[in-house]
């Protein structure tokens, strides 16, 4: 059952939604939209209104473990993640028979989409059927076997011995975006999650690992999106995923955004990247407004490498302080808007 504010599942799980319908009915086509991890459904608080009004309707849940549900805070299970965003591909392919139907995933939510739609069981096929495309903004792809040895022996160890143990990553030096008002609205948001247990570490990781696994079972129509400024997710695992897809065929598209970071779509440039989910919806063989698929052979090749990859740590503030004061108040306004209607959704 879907109503204003929830998606009721066929197990009776309950997810909190943010929807964003477009004024003429039917719909041009329904997305679901899955945000990443320790964000909420306001992750599409941006990209839900713009393609509402190009005429698709976006229904963004709250997934368990995160934003509003019961569980906010604890890790409930890939496979439990899964069955939910199978279950909601489901009932909405029931509410919008004649529609076409994608999933959307940004982070943890792209590599959601991945492991929901490629694989073995008779569950990934099945949704497949229902999906005309997925977009992965950013997928959460940097599986353990990509990670250093260090990264992965710390993993395990906290995540055994103190699962309970929560972190903030403060200190670490790594930023989500260059939308400096974005950062300080994050930094208090009372949707988000801030400290993470170690198990919910460990169980993300596991999302990773299956999407970067079995990515290679991807069967319907894709657009990758990915920053050369992301420090959240290396470009090494990215690239290999996309190599992968890119050798199964056309269908498979990449835009690769050299100023971009990981939150494409709530950045600087984030209307650009809205603008070609737009036009990869209307039409999944043209060429993409920005210019951003142009980019794919070189980034593939190895060519074109992230700033990190090229030693070059990026700080947001580079960006943000050389915009013009007025870009600079017209941005802050902005978050103040969403912000407020963030606040009018969930009072």
């Amino acid at each position: 059952m879907i109503t204003t504010d929830s998606l009721t599942l066929a197990n009776g799980t309950r997810l909190p939604l943010r929807a964003w319908l477009p004024t003429e009915t039917p719909p041009k086509g329904v997305l679901l939209a899955l945000h990443g991890f320790n964000d909420h459904a306001g992750a599409y608080e941006v990209t839900g209104p713009a393609l509402a009004a190009r005429g698709w309707a976006v229904y963004a849940p709250d997934q368990r473990g995160f934003g509003r549900t019961v569980e906010r805070g604890r890790w409930v299970g890939v496979d439990a993640l899964v069955d939910d965003i199978r279950s909601a591909l489901a009932l909405l392919a029931e509410t919008y028979p004649d529609r076409p139907l994608y999933l959307m995933g940004e982070s943890m939510g792209g590599g959601l989409a991945i492991a929901s739609l490629a694989g073995p069981d008779p569950g990934a096929r099945a949704a497949a059927a229902w999906v005309s495309g997925v977009i992965l903004s950013a997928p959460a792809v940097w599986a353990r076997g990509t990670m250093p040895w260090h990264y992965r022996a710390a993993l395990w160890l906290t995540s055994h011995l103190m699962p309970w143990l929560r972190l903030t990553g403060q200190g670490l030096d790594l930023y989500p975006s260059d939308n400096i008002p974005l950062l300080r609205r994050i930094s208090v948001d009372p949707l988000w999650i801030r400290a993470t247990r170690t198990d919910a570490m460990a169980g993300v990781s596991d999302v990773m690992d299956r999407a970067h696994d079995r990515a290679d079972g991807l069967t319907v129509p894709s657009l990758m999106l990915t920053g050369l400024n992301d420090q959240i997710i290396p470009a090494g695992p990215t690239r290999d995923v996309a190599r992968r897809l890119s050798a199964q065929g056309p269908q498979h598209r990449l835009a690769v955004y050299p100023e971009g970071w990981h939150l494409l779509s709530r950045g600087l440039e984030g209307s650009e990247v809205i603008g070609d989910i737009a036009a990869w919806l209307e039409d999944p063989t043209a060429p993409l407004p920005s210019g951003a698929d142009g980019n794919a052979p070189a980034f593939l090749s190895g060519a074109l490498e992230s700033s990190e990859e090229r030693g070059d740590h990026q700080s947001p503030w580079i960006r943000w302080n050389a915009l013009s004061e007025k870009a600079r108040q017209d941005i802050e306004a902005k978050q103040q808007k969403l912000e407020a209607a963030q606040a009018l959704d969930h009072p």
